[in-house]
């Protein structure tokens, strides 16, 4: 083996070995990001923080995902990313099953605990995408992880813009209305990754042997 080959080969293992590394550490972030904004929202009885907090759990599994599949074949990833799309449209439908429910009996949203928890996971996702943006580049694998850490910074803001709006109006609608967006954006993000994903994959399998 050439020193090239070498040194292309113990470049990739480095990266190989970073991406995992990031991806465990934005694991375990959102982990604790989701179990504090689903009892945040739970109190304060909020959709839209429930709908982030799932937004961080739909994360960790898809980031446990994308370390499964991390060395394996194109394919293979392509298959995970097209599992983590299906993933964000279940959440899409989870959250809009829960703004029907409000609808029809009734909610009573409280700002300041939203305020406080909206913040605190803002901060934490923004430190998620700062550490994934290296990587969105890579492969739809990546691009996915990269995509679903966004969705989460901008959940935070509109959380944060939706309890300012409730505080300053008492539109406590505001908050079903924010829920639907959040679904939306779920939604048009798993759209976006199953049909890229669905693209390789009938590419590769076209391919010749």
């Amino acid at each position: 083996m050439s020193c090239c080959d070498c040194e292309s080969t113990g470049k990739a293992l480095t990266e190989t070995a970073a991406r995992r590394r990031v991806l465990w550490l934005v694991l375990a972030i959102n982990m604790v990001i989701f179990v504090g904004e689903f009892i945040a929202g739970w109190f304060a009885d909020s959709t839209a923080l429930q709908g982030d907090s799932l937004d961080s759990l739909g994360d960790a599994m898809v980031y446990g995902l994308t370390l499964i599949v991390l060395e394996r074949s194109l394919r293979a990833r392509a298959g995970a990313a097209l599992v983590k799309g299906g993933v964000q449209l279940m959440f899409a439908v989870a959250v809009l099953a829960e703004v029907v429910h409000k609808l029809i009996f009734g909610a009573t949203p409280l700002p300041l605990i939203m305020a406080m928890a909206a913040a605190t996971a803002l901060v934490a996702n923004l430190s998620c995408l700062a550490l994934l943006t290296r990587f969105r580049s890579d492969d739809i694998n990546m691009r996915s992880v990269w995509l679903c850490s966004r969705n989460d910074v901008i959940g935070n803001l509109g959380v944060l813009l939706t309890t300012g709006l409730i505080a300053w109006t008492h539109w406590m609608f505001m908050d079903l209305v924010f829920g639907t967006l959040l679904a939306v954006l779920f939604a048009r993000t798993g759209l976006e990754v199953v049909a890229s994903a669905w693209q390789q994959i009938k590419t590769r399998s076209s391919a010749p042997c």
